[in-house]
């Protein structure tokens, strides 16, 4: 894999803080947010991807750990010793007697059998998996806003063509009044007229809860308090236009989806656990060196001349070889084994699921399109026949049970209609951001 380390990172949060910039100015006007408003906000604002980029960050911090190994270190040291003899034993001829040592020591490892530099390989890799994993975080939190976000659209046409009905239906309660006042219709069809009046306020008023609820949903997925929150109706509601070809949409998503990528750093990151878990079976050679001086209470010599007395300089090179560790070596290199045979099926499993969600979003498009024709064939045709029957109403050629049949198969296939319009418009949208193709709405 040849994946750059700051690609991800760099490019993807440089746009994200651009476009959440142009949102805040966008919503702190009216209030009014776009699809493309509520996905960046959401991006910085969710607890999992925050949670996600603080990780990251402590994979950032290993990986400069890793690449610093190969320095050699250098502590200091300083001691102070205060010792009690007794009975005037010491050599000094006192009872108590100090003593103390100052001295500085390093440790550079020459040869270990390349764990070091398969270390810093697996961190630089596990930095990019990471970077991978935010961006599958970003991608799954946008399909769910746009989800989220074509709900409450879908609530408000409910409750639009809800008003609309409504306002029909008082109309007609009012006309049938008068007819029965005149003896046109019977007790029954009044009483039939009444009753549809109140089911369409409790279908309206049921609009509007369903509209309130789907805003509180869209707020939490933004992980936003703000009460006066509300979306912007777009100017259109566009529907798939010319759909690619299943196996053109696959091919893009195998070669350009991160979760791919991330499969197959995870299975470099598996490779180089089993290199690392080999090396531990190799020597290791160490090159250490310190210098140090000592000093007591002596009487017969000075301070300054017992630290130029006992100053010392050392190096020398310390070589360990394994030669039975219990096991220990042996346990690592199996089970980093078995990593990459559990990294090589998560690889397959990632890839088979996507092309099958891939598939799935490629037939959910074309149904919903098919349906979306079909509901609109069925609303024009419910629509003429409604309207018709009002016309019929009005001069007395229909009675009102009649006239009520054809209002609630008008209201049917309106409601199908915006169901087929909406499923149709995120089914586009989903299907074409596998491949690549942002999901806007404007």
């Amino acid at each position: 894999m040849n994946i750059g380390p700051k690609w991800v990172a760099i490019g993807t949060w440089l746009l994200l803080c651009a476009t959440f910039a142009a949102a805040q100015n966008g919503t702190n006007n009216d209030h009014l947010w776009r699809l493309q408003d509520c996905i960046t906000y959401a991006v910085h604002n969710n607890i999992q991807l925050t949670t996600q980029a603080l990780n990251r960050n402590i994979l950032g911090e290993q990986y400069l750990q890793s690449k610093a190994a190969v320095l050699p270190d250098l502590y200091g040291s300083a001691s102070q010793d205060l010792r009690h003899t007794g009975n005037n034993l010491s050599s000094t001829g006192r009872d108590i007697s100090t003593s103390g040592s100052l001295g500085l020591n390093s440790t550079l490892n020459l040869y270990k059998g390349g764990y070091l530099r398969e270390d810093i390989g697996q961190k630089k890799l596990q930095v990019q998996s990471s970077d991978l994993t935010t961006l599958e975080k970003i991608n799954d939190l946008t399909i769910q806003v746009t989800q989220a976000f074509l709900a409450i659209l879908l609530d408000k046409e409910h409750i639009i063509y809800a008003q609309d009905i409504l306002n029909t239906t008082v109309a007609q309660s009012e006309r049938a009044k008068k007819m029965y006042a005149v003896g046109s219709i019977s007790r029954k069809e009044l009483a039939q007229s009444q009753a549809q009046l109140a089911q369409d306020r409790y279908n309206l008023t049921g609009s509007i809860s369903d509209e309130r609820r789907d805003r509180i949903l869209l707020k939490q997925l933004l992980q936003l308090p703000d009460t006066t929150f509300d979306i912007k109706r777009p100017d259109t509601i566009a529907n798939a236009g010319v759909i690619m070809p299943l196996q053109e949409v696959a091919t893009i998503a195998l070669t350009s989806r991160p979760e791919i990528k991330d499969a197959d750093v995870r299975m470099e990151i598996a490779k180089k656990e089993l290199a690392k878990a080999r090396t531990t079976a190799k020597p290791s050679l160490d090159l250490r060196s310190g210098v140090g001086t000592s000093y007591s209470n002596d009487p017969n010599t000075t301070l300054i001349r017992q630290f130029d007395n006992n100053f010392y300089q050392v190096v020398g090179l310390a070589l360990s070889v394994p030669i039975f560790t219990k096991r220990i070596n042996r346990t690592s290199i199996n089970i980093a084994k078995i990593g990459i045979e559990q990294a090589e099926l998560n690889r397959n499993n990632t890839r088979i699921t996507l092309e099958l969600n891939i598939e799935l979003a490629f037939v959910n498009v074309l149904n919903a399109q098919n349906q979306y024709d079909a509901a609109l064939t069925e609303l024009t045709s419910a629509r003429e026949v409604y309207n018709i029957a009002n016309e019929e109403l009005r001069i007395g050629s229909i009675n009102m049970t009649d006239l009520l049949v054809q209002r609630n198969q008008y209201i049917q296939a309106l409601q199908n209609y915006l169901n087929a319009k909406y499923n149709a418009a995120l089914a586009a949208r989903i299907y074409d951001f596998y491949r690549g193709i942002p999901i806007t709405m404007d």
